[in-house]
């Protein structure tokens, strides 16, 4: 089913001390959206899956490469006035380890590890709030993560 999937959001997190943190990637100036704290975005290329999207987007833009993804039972949406169409956005996390920090590709100049709290304040969409705030209820909830959909690399 692909219906109008235009993007992907896919979240780094890791804990340190028994904290979680969301990897934060800052835009650059030459960028859409120049200077913009987000997590990880990317376009879905023709008769790509969305979630095969969020597999390449995560290695391209940090160099990470996950051998799973989560998919939060969330999609985030925005009209797109250029298109005059609505466009879906489903959302995936990923979690590394304490000591990854990221390889930035071109598009970003600047990174942050940030627990919600702060993270919250820096992003600049609702939804990507939104999406933080349920990865840190499920990841901190003992029953949690039997509701996100896992998928393998490969």
């Amino acid at each position: 089913m692909r219906n109008n999937i235009c993007l992907i959001e896919a979240h780094i997190v890791k804990f340190i001390n028994n904290r979680l943190f969301f990897l934060l990637l800052k835009r650059t100036p030459e960028e859409k959206f120049p200077n913009v704290w987000q997590p990880i975005t990317g376009h879905v290329k023709k008769e790509e899956k969305a979630f095969a999207t969020a597999f390449r987007e995560t290695e391209e833009e940090t160099g990470f490469t996950p051998e799973e993804i989560f998919v939060l039972p969330i999609v985030n949406r925005y009209y797109n006035h250029e298109k005059d169409e609505i466009c879906e956005i489903p959302v995936f996390f990923s979690v590394a380890e304490k000591d990854f920090n990221p390889i930035l590709s071109s598009e970003h100049n600047e990174f942050k590890w940030a627990d919600l709290r702060e993270a919250e304040k820096l992003v600049a969409w609702p939804g990507q709030r939104q999406s933080m705030k349920i990865i840190e209820e499920y990841l901190t909830s003992k029953t949690a993560m039997l509701y996100f959909g896992r998928i393998k690399k490969g």
